[in-house]
């Protein structure tokens, strides 16, 4: 009887794992709408435009005419293409995408299941989508998605190091690794007020690792056609599309757990603080992308190496010496802003450089001018 019962029991945990994560999928395809819906929305609010609005009250049902589209369209698959890479690559994306859910949670009490080294995990399983988009490329067998494959290996893995220097750092802040510490330790005083330099930089560099713009160079259709996705359609296509999103929630939820307080809040319940955090911080995301410029591939590697790790490596020995040296709280804050404010100084200062310079050209040009046409005057 016991070795039944023991079967009996691995099953029923079993089934129990397949509905948590049915579930967590549902939910995470249903967020996948809501903010193609609010992405549309925000933007045509930017651009002067009303966004959807035929489909549905007030276009809500817009995201989901274009799931089925997707869905029903015809799925090519290119004949020189490697058949078995193909179909494999945007799995390994969207499962390391909604990996990521298991151990994030949403309020003090809700989430799949709580681990100690949560952000140990977390960081662990994202990197894993990195795989998935040159495998993207190279199954494709076409030269532009092999170039936007490792375009987006390059690019993942330079922005990869300023999040786990960031991690690193909010660990050391917290203690632990475990996200319900975390966000209880910032009670009364969020980590972003502490160190603004850390949340500046899991924002921007979580901005690169979903390919957001100003980031999304690595699918440039200016340049490379559509990058690792350019030979997928269809259904195969809107994988890539869902693990997108599905990681730019994701980022926004980090991003709310680490600095701003997770679900912590007065008089409304700890959900409705959470997902009102969350969607603040994807708001940011569509303005950022509504206002910016893409970058190009030399500017954006640049950027990784010269600016966006070399703070990363500051902000974990400003947290040393503040932890090492039991500094007051503000003090940290002080060196997390004076790192900002210098930073931003030198790259203002390379910005307006080449308007700096054309304005200098442009009137040494009309001093020129000027002269001649007065020793032209004085000849005659």
């Amino acid at each position: 009887m016991e070795p039944l019962l023991l079967t009996y029991i691995t099953l029923s945990d079993i089934q129990g794992i397949a509905i948590t994560l049915s579930c967590l999928f549902g939910i995470l395809s249903v967020i996948v709408l809501s903010l193609t819906w609010l992405e549309r929305k925000a933007l045509g609010r930017l651009q002067q435009r009303l966004g959807p609005t035929r489909t549905g009250p007030m276009g809500l049902l817009q995201p989901i005419a274009d799931a089925i589209k997707l869905v029903v369209k015809e799925d090519i698959l290119p004949s020189s293409s490697d058949k078995a890479i193909f179909w494999v690559a945007p799995v390994i994306v969207a499962v390391s995408a909604f990996m990521v859910w298991v151990t994030i949670p949403v309020s003090e009490t809700l989430g799949v299941r709580n681990l100690e080294l949560g952000l140990l995990y977390i960081t662990a399983v994202a990197v894993v989508g990195i795989l998935g988009l040159v495998l993207a490329g190279w199954g494709s067998a076409n030269k532009y998605g092999i170039i936007g494959g490792l375009r987006s290996a390059a690019q993942l893995i330079s922005y990869e190091i300023p999040i786990i220097m960031v991690v690193v750092s909010v660990g050391m802040l917290s203690q632990s690794l475990d996200l319900r510490v975390i966000v209880a330790d910032q009670n009364p005083v969020i980590y972003a007020a502490i160190l603004p330099l850390g949340l500046v930089i899991f924002f921007i560099s979580g901005l690169a690792e979903v390919g957001r713009t100003p980031f999304d160079i690595y699918h440039a259709e200016s340049e490379v056609v559509g990058g690792p996705f350019v030979e997928y359609s269809g259904a195969h296509w809107s994988v890539f599309f869902l693990a997108e999103y599905i990681n730019t929630f994701a980022i926004a939820t980090l991003v709310t757990i680490l600095f701003l307080g997770g679900w912590l809040g007065p008089i409304l319940p700890g959900i409705v603080w959470f997902l009102i955090k969350v969607y603040a911080v994807v708001l940011v995301v569509f303005w950022i992308r509504g206002t910016f410029p893409r970058l190009r591939i030399d500017q954006l590697m640049s950027f990784a190496w010269k600016v966006m790790v070399p703070l990363a490596f500051y902000t974990i020995v400003i947290t040393a010496v503040y932890l090492f040296y039991d500094l007051p709280a503000w003090s940290l804050t002080l060196m997390s802003l004076v790192g900002l404010l210098v930073v931003g100084y030198f790259i203002y200062r390379r910005m307006v450089a080449p308007a700096k310079r054309a304005a200098e050209i442009r009137s040494r040009q009309a001093e020129q001018s000027a002269r001649r046409r007065a020793d032209s005057g004085v000849r005659i």
